[in-house]
Parts: C-alpha cells; sequence; structure tokens
C-alpha cells in the first residue's frame, strides 16, 4: 500500500493549497474562469474551509487506510452536485474548471487504493469498520 502513499500526501499539500488560497483570496477562483464573484464571498471561504480540513486527513489516511473512502466520496458527490447545479441553472459550466483538480485526477489513484486496501483488509465490510 505504500505506493498510494506520495497520492495521499499530494492529496493533502493540494487540499492545503487550495483550502488556503480560496479561504484568503475568495474572489481568485471566480475571476480567473471569468465569472463574477458571489456577492457573499463568505460562502465560497467556508468551501475553502471544507477542503482545508481534507489536507490532515489525507496525510492521516496515508497510515489509516479506511480514511481514503470518505476523500473518494467527497470526490464523486462533488462532480455530482456540480451536474445538479448547471442543470438547475445555479451555476455556470465555466465553474466546472476546479472539478479537474479538486476530483476527476484523484478518482483513479484513490479507487485503486481502496480496492488494494479491501482486499489486504478481508472485504470491504471490514475496510468500512476500519480494519
Amino acid at each position: 500500500m505504500s505506493q498510494y502513499r506520495p497520492w495521499l500526501y499530494a492529496a493533502a499539500v493540494y487540499n492545503l493549497a487550495w483550502g488556503s488560497i480560496n479561504v484568503l483570496f475568495p474572489s481568485l477562483y471566480f475571476e480567473a474562469v471569468g465569472i463574477e464573484p458571489p456577492n457573499y464571498s463568505g460562502i465560497w471561504q467556508v468551501v475553502g474551509m471544507f477542503v482545508l480540513v481534507y489536507a490532515p486527513a489525507y496525510w492521516w489516511a496515508a497510515r489509516h487506510r479506511h480514511l481514503v473512502l470518505i476523500g473518494l466520496l467527497g470526490k464523486l458527490f462533488g462532480p455530482i452536485g456540480f451536474v445538479w447545479a448547471v442543470a438547475s441553472d445555479d451555476l455556470p459550466a465555466a465553474f466546472g474548471w476546479t472539478l479537474i483538480t479538486n476530483d476527476l485526477i484523484w478518482w483513479p489513484a484513490f479507487a485503486l487504493f481502496l480496492r488494494d486496501a479491501a482486499r489486504l483488509c478481508g472485504g470491504w465490510r471490514a475496510l468500512i469498520m476500519g480494519a
């Protein structure tokens, strides 16, 4: 399982950077993709804070494999929420650029990690229970 540690440490560093940038500079991403920033930047700063909170979780997940499942769930539900928001005309499609670096690039490594972790733990149930 050590072959996945660099991915998890990279996810920790990425989330630390992305979360910090969006907490400190909440309009930056919107300006970069040409979208009008929201009137209440505090909401976007909260999103940045949630991402920032995942940074130590990914660092710990390098040693506690069942935590990766939480990360993958977040990376699956984020794009689902985005598609819903675009379909509902709540977000422009350009907002989706962040999904590439926040979610999509991590799917293969996290999914393979969980597959291998489940095998080592004796199955999915054991992994989910924190074995």
